[in-house]
């Protein structure tokens, strides 16, 4: 479906807040989304919690939005992952095309290194292209004064593994880079003294922040990995990149479940609800996602920034958001388009008998 033929929400001006999950260069899927919702204009981008390519997603739009509205800020989008997709030769590093697009042998044996060598040894002097290219695009100091967009940065504390949330003041390169920081690529980014790693491990992304602190009552989620796979790793191999790919979204099933649990209570409830119970209770629940998509490629298609490939992502994404917007976007400022306890739900073993 073309963007263009997307009929506009029946209740126009409805405010948003975003959960923009992490997932390399798959965030360019969230690109094509985003730049959906910006030219679509009329659900407004109030508060955003983003990780990894979420956070690098997140600031992009509210620098972009500072500078010339949405207009502006599908331009900052378009202008860094331009930037992030033309940085390096992957064309020189990659095989195939579409579903079977892979890195090259060469490649995937550097990758291979990961598992028995530290970034200190395999990248002694912490290159990392993200870092400049965030450097020339993003005003932080001025984003943390005026952004328009209230943003919430996701990072894991390496010591401990606990959430580090990045509100808007507290916005730096340094928050995203540790947001984005692969421990297997990079070293761990310090900030005031410790280290941090992905906000994947922690939160991917974070929920709650978009509610206790008095955001829009529509969440709309957009998520990179499929909520269920459809089929059992075997190989060694597969089951190294399953373990990682549950290693990066637990956190964020399990907060989306008891989210979906405590808003059906509140919901029940006939007596009087404290602040937080009734901001649970207004919530309205909505979820884009492309499983059959992004679901099929390669896992180590999240490492290729290949601009060709970023931009079919993008395309996709618009595509779907484009989608969304025709059919359960009607719903924005009425009801919720997903059932979190459903969706999020303890999956259930079929009876014996009876179709899985």
């Amino acid at each position: 479906m073309s963007l263009l033929s997307a009929r506009p929400s029946r209740r126009a001006g409805v405010p948003l807040s975003l959960a923009l999950q992490g997932g390399g260069a798959h965030g360019a899927f969230t690109w094509g989304v985003l730049d959906a919702l910006l030219a679509q204009g009329t659900h407004p981008i109030h508060a955003i919690s983003g990780t990894s390519a979420g956070a690098v997603n997140a600031v992009a739009l509210a620098q972009g939005w500072m500078d010339n509205g949405a207009e502006g800020a599908r331009q900052a989008l378009d202008r860094l992952w331009t930037a992030i997709g033309s940085h390096l030769p992957f064309e020189w590093l990659t095989v195939g095309s579409g579903e079977s697009l892979a890195l090259a042998p060469g490649a995937r044996a550097l990758l291979h290194w990961t598992r028995y060598l530290s970034p200190q040894q395999l990248n002694p002097l912490d290159v990392n292209p993200l870092r400049d290219l965030l450097r020339v695009q993003i005003d932080f100091e001025r984003l943390r004064r005026h952004s328009p967009v209230q943003l919430f940065i996701a990072a894991t504390h390496a010591n401990s593994g606990q959430l580090r949330l990045f509100r808007t003041r507290e916005l730096s390169l340094d928050a995203v880079l540790a947001s984005a920081c692969l421990p297997t690529l990079y070293k761990a980014v310090v900030i005031d003294g410790e280290p941090y790693w992905d906000g994947g491990y922690a939160a991917n992304p974070a929920l709650f922040p978009l509610i206790v602190d008095g955001g829009p009552a529509d969440l709309l989620m957009v998520l990179l990995s499929p909520l269920q796979h459809a089929h059992e790793p075997r190989t060694a191999q597969q089951i190294h990149e399953r373990a990682l790919d549950i290693a990066f979204n637990a956190t964020f099933l399990r907060e989306a479940r008891l989210l979906g649990e405590a808003h059906a209570v509140a919901r029940r409830s006939w007596l009087p609800l404290g602040r937080l119970e009734r901001r649970v209770r207004r919530m309205r629940f909505h979820l884009v996602h492309a499983p059959e998509l992004l679901g099929a490629l390669r896992s180590e298609t999240r490492l290729i920034a290949h601009l060709p490939f970023l931009q079919r992502l993008r395309d996709q994404g618009r595509e779907h958001a484009a989608a969304w917007l025709a059919g359960d976007g009607h719903a924005l400022g009425r009801r919720s388009s997903v059932d979190l306890v459903r969706l999020f739900g303890s999956p259930r073993p079929a009876r014996q008998g009876m179709p899985a």
